[in-house]
């Protein structure tokens, strides 16, 4: 259930992240209210896994995939471009996080 718990944490980040994007430094309302209900929302559920996992693991998986998430949607939907250095960063979150995983945290 805490990966559950995880994956909707992250879900709710790279939503949030993602609207503040369209929020033009919050003078728009719609895109900020999303924001602002996005990171509630990712928090509380954070707080809901740490009580199941270690602090550590929990973290690194919602910032890694989080950070992974919405660089792939600011090169497929936001016109950034995909240069190989960035790619190569998100391949390497991505195995950070894999590494965490399997060096045992509980």
């Amino acid at each position: 259930m805490p990966y559950v718990l995880l994956a909707a944490a992250i879900a709710a980040e790279v939503g949030g992240t993602t609207a503040m994007k369209y929020s033009e430094g919050f003078s728009k309302l719609w895109p900020s209210l999303i924001t602002v209900v996005g990171y509630v929302l990712a928090f509380a559920l954070l707080a809901q896994v740490l009580k199941s996992m270690s602090v550590g693991t929990a973290y690194a998986i919602w910032a890694g995939i989080g950070t992974a998430a919405i660089a792939a949607i600011g090169m497929l939907f936001m016109g950034e471009p995909a240069s190989a250095a960035k790619l190569g960063g998100i391949a390497l979150v991505i195995c950070g996080v894999v590494l965490l995983n399997l060096g045992g945290s509980h």
